[in-house]
């Protein structure tokens, strides 16, 4: 990793993420009193969404269905925005054609910033957010285009992650992942998203510089591991044109299969909220209506939280139960026939094989944000996010072929981070300049099944 691009990056990802770490700590790691009561969140007062724009509405006379995926359907540039205050740096944002996660045509978003000094081809790194959010108008390219709030805030966070890349001369992406619908923790249309905005880059090259064969990384943590990963999978069999240009995939805090995540954050103190929000984003990108099998208190539970943002979640759910959001007959979530069918089409690895390296960091200690260890067959995490089956993802590429980089943290899913990040970058930036790629795959320690699950009459 000597490099200069490398180093730059290494240098000022320190001061980034100090930055990062204070602005998002007490929303991650210290819940307020307020939290720890169940008190409601107090209001914050936004502007009018910028998703009332015309931008992100397609009017054209062609169908979306006989419209290529990738294609660019609008284009724009605005100025990058934090909590409306503009800064001096253009944003060109995409409107394209993209997919669903029942593979249904569907609109998708995606903001591109250039470097300010680039010389030669472009190389980009698809940086995809941990914006967490059931509320559309949280999503990137709104927070970016002038959108203010709490759900905005984790995008304007971010900008401290992205900057650096920039002054390296990276160009950068950042897709909408959950889709124009906020389809929360629905994996596989997160990847169809980011591939597609990728496609949408080269589409539209005289706003963005990308090329044909520019080079792409792709990077995530959380929620943007959702992006990344399943992108790196998907890549192979949906955009092969896009999958023969990613040099690799850096990923941290893994949610792997969300059928597991279940049992080992109820009744968590920070997480346990986490569970019904995930629940309504993939009910809702499914289709699903989970009103049939949630009781009177269930209801009432998520119907308050449709349009919540993750930061208005997290402890404030404190001990949460599947049993306080399903009906009595629903012991387990197998009980559940719909359940079972999408979680099983939610679990990573089963849509394919990246075909790049990766670099993949979990964490393992989840008690330091109030999360016991999970039952027999899931066993710890970082929290949120299970430390076995993010092993058994690593393991199960190392098995395919794929060059896997794997570090495990004694720390919690947000504190992580602070060792992730400084790892990840310079190994993603390392695969761009063609440096011998590192593995770890002989001593990666054995981690949980990752079976399908199995229906059981209630």
């Amino acid at each position: 990793m000597g490099n200069r691009p490398t180093r730059l990056v290494a240098a000022l990802t320190g001061a980034a993420l100090t930055a990062t770490l204070a602005l998002t700590g007490p929303a991650y790691a210290a819940p307020t009193r307020a939290a720890t009561t169940g008190a409601a969140p107090a209001a914050v007062e936004d502007d009018p969404s910028p998703l009332d724009a015309p931008f992100y509405r397609y009017r054209g006379r062609t169908p979306l269905r006989k419209i290529a995926p990738g294609t660019v359907l609008k284009r724009r540039t605005v100025r990058y925005s934090i909590q409306g205050l503009d800064l001096p740096l253009k944003a060109r944002q995409l409107l394209f054609r993209t997919v669903d996660v029942r593979r249904r045509p569907a609109l998708g978003v995606t903001t591109v910033l250039r470097p300010p000094h680039a010389s030669g081809r472009a190389k980009v790194v698809s940086y995809q957010s941990f914006y967490d959010s059931l509320d559309p108008s949280d999503q990137p390219s709104a927070a970016i285009a002038g959108g203010r709030g709490l759900g905005e805030a984790v995008t304007n966070v971010e900008t401290g992650l992205i900057a650096p890349l920039l002054l390296a001369g990276y160009t950068v992406n950042i897709p909408d992942t959950e889709g124009q619908g906020a389809h929360f923790a629905a994996g596989p249309e997160y990847g169809y998203v980011t591939l597609d905005s990728l496609r949408a880059l080269r589409g539209a090259r005289k706003a963005t510089g990308v090329g044909r064969r520019a080079p792409i990384g792709l990077i995530g943590y959380s929620g943007g591991a959702i992006a990344s990963e399943w992108a790196a999978e998907l890549a192979s069999s949906y955009a092969p044109g896009v999958a023969r240009r990613i040099v690799g995939t850096a990923i941290g805090g893994v949610l792997v299969n969300p059928a597991h995540n279940l049992p080992y954050v109820e009744g968590s103190t920070i997480w346990a909220g986490v569970a019904p929000m995930a629940l309504i984003g993939i009910a809702r990108a499914f289709g699903v209506d989970l009103n049939r099998w949630a009781s009177p208190d269930g209801r009432e539970l998520l119907a308050k939280m449709q349009d919540d943002t993750i930061a208005e979640v997290l402890g404030f759910h404190s001990g949460l139960m599947w049993g306080d959001v399903v009906k009595k007959r629903y012991p387990e979530p197998r009980n559940i026939r719909a359940f079972v069918r999408f979680s099983n089409r939610l679990i990573m690895s089963t849509g394919g094989t990246p075909t790049a390296p990766m670099f993949i960091g979990q964490g393992n200690a989840g008690e330091l944000e109030g999360t016991d260890a999970g039952p027999a067959g899931i066993g710890p995490g970082d929290g949120v996010m299970i430390t076995g089956d993010v092993r058994t993802l690593a393991r199960r590429y190392c098995r395919r072929g794929v060059r896997v980089q794997y570090e495990e943290y004694d720390l919690s899913h947000f504190t992580s981070m602070a060792l992730w990040l400084p790892d990840a970058y310079p190994w993603l930036l390392d695969r761009f300049e063609g440096e011998a790629v590192p593995s770890s795959c002989g001593s990666i320690k054995k981690g949980n099944p990752l079976r399908r699950l199995t229906y059981v009459a209630p």
